[in-house]
């Protein structure tokens, strides 16, 4: 069984920090995204780096 999305070192997550709220993160690791529930939005990461950027970030739909 291989994972679905990329990995992510643990002690980064817990230093990263929504850039619009700055409140915590989850990573959802099907989709390899960081997400942000007070924000709404979902942060990519490529090629194993976390794409900050509010304007990079996909708003979560209903039910997300």
């Amino acid at each position: 069984m291989t994972d679905a999305g990329p990995q992510i070192d643990p002690r980064l997550l817990e230093i990263l920090v929504c850039p619009v709220t700055r409140g915590p993160l989850t990573y959802d690791r099907a989709k390899g995204e960081l997400v942000s529930a007070s924000a709404r939005l979902a942060y990519p990461i490529r090629d194993g780096v976390p794409v900050m950027l509010p304007e990079e970030a996909r708003e979560l739909g209903p039910g997300e």
